[in-house]
């Protein structure tokens, strides 16, 4: 008996999702990983702490569609951008691309909506939810930079905005806790 209950469409929409989160957490581990080369431990930090976010997003998926009767389709992740220029470019990068998330995030929901597949449509309301934070996060990282005096900021407001996001509470769980209702 097939216990599927994920059109094939909806199936490869999810698996896609799960894989675009994968990527999502290699641009922000790359993202991380410049800026620390740079010297900003504390931007870096908040960077890696994102990817993990990601991560356990792309294992929220999976976990739906497993428990959907699914079977999630792990595919080849491309390669992050390359390093960016400056600060204001890594910042504009994480902002785009959860933007980018967002749009695929509510193709998903308008699939789930078009198939009348309900339990699917209530498990992307947790993303577009969270979407509106990653947006607004990213926002503020943009804003945070530009108050600091963007790509002309001096010394000092960097290493106060390095402080300031070395600070920021982790609120992302270890990876072996991630769950798909605490991811």
């Amino acid at each position: 008996m097939n216990t599927n209950r994920l059109s094939p469409m909806m199936e490869k929409a999810l698996s896609d999702q799960m894989n675009k989160e994968i990527h999502a957490s290699h641009v922000f581990l790359s993202y991380g990983i410049w800026a620390d080369d740079k010297g900003y431990q504390g931007i870096a930090n908040f960077l890696y702490r994102h990817a993990q976010e990601e991560r356990n997003h792309s294992i929220k998926f999976m976990e739906y569609i497993l428990n959907r009767g699914g079977k999630p389709k792990v595919d080849a992740i491309p390669a992050p951008p390359a390093d960016p220029e400056s600060l204001s470019a890594c910042f504009d990068g994480v902002f785009k691309h959860e933007v980018d998330n967002t749009t695929a995030i509510y193709r998903i929901v308008d699939l789930a909506l078009e198939e009348k597949d309900w339990a699917t449509w209530n498990f992307m309301q947790w993303f577009v939810q969270e979407q509106i934070e990653e947006e607004t996060l990213a926002q503020n990282l943009i804003d945070k930079l530009k108050i600091a005096g963007g790509d002309r900021a001096t010394d000092e407001s960097l290493f106060t905005l390095d402080k300031t996001l070395q600070e920021t509470p982790n609120e992302v769980p270890l990876a072996q806790e991630a769950t798909g209702n605490n991811p």
